[in-house]
Order: C-alpha cells, then structure tokens, then sequence
C-alpha cells in the first residue's frame, strides 16, 4: 500500500510541475498580448488555460481513483469531480481542496468548457 501511496505522490508531483510551466506560459502569453495587441497571443492564453484546468483535473482523478476507487460519472462527472474533491469523507480522506478554492476553480472548468466548444475568435479577452 505503501508503494501505491508514492507512486500517486510522484505522479501528482509531475503534474503539479507541469501545471507551473503552464501557469508560467498563461502570464508570458497574456503580457505580450497585452503590449502587442495581438489576438494570437490571446489564444495562447485560452489554450493555456484549457491545459491548466485540464492538468488540476487529472490530479483530482488520480486522487478519486486511487483513494476512493472511482470516478463520478454522466454528463455532469466533471463538476461533479471538483465538487466531491471539496468534501471529507469520512474515514477515507479529508477534503482534497476547500470549498473557497472549489468555487474558483469552477470558472475555470467553465472556461475550459467554452474553449473545447467554440472557435477561439468567438473568445473575447
């Protein structure tokens, strides 16, 4: 048990690397944008993005999976996902994230939603 425990730890680790290199990405892309006036930098933004909640979300699966042996499931399993990460349970976990940090992230999944679904010309800064 011991060993799944570490093997979850290094990979959560590598994601959380990842997730920086990300979030360095968004703020380069979204300062050239801002001294450039240029839209392309704006869609690297919005992919970015869509990259930074979809990394968090793998975390949170990985944690579902491996502490609680399943994911949510349906249409909705992806707010679903982020609300149950905000819930102890009971001889099994605390909560993974806190209710303050599941209501931000939330626009995010959001956002995530809109990128996957729409023509990022549609997306406005």
């Amino acid at each position: 048990m011991a060993a799944k425990g570490a093997v979850l730890a290094s990979r959560i680790l590598n994601e959380v690397a990842a997730l920086g290199l990300v979030v360095g990405r968004v703020e380069r892309a979204w300062k050239a944008a801002a001294a450039n006036n240029d839209e392309f930098y704006y869609d690297s933004v919005a992919l970015n993005i869509h990259s930074f909640y979809s990394g968090l979300e793998r975390v949170l699966e990985k944690i579902a999976s491996a502490v609680e042996g399943s994911l949510p499931q349906g249409v909705n399993w992806h707010q679903e996902l982020l609300d149950q990460m905000a819930l102890e349970i009971p001889n099994v976990r605390p909560a993974v994230i806190s209710e303050k940090t599941r209501e931000q992230l939330d626009p995010y999944r959001g956002f995530r939603h809109v990128v996957r679904n729409v023509y990022t010309y549609h997306i406005s800064p």
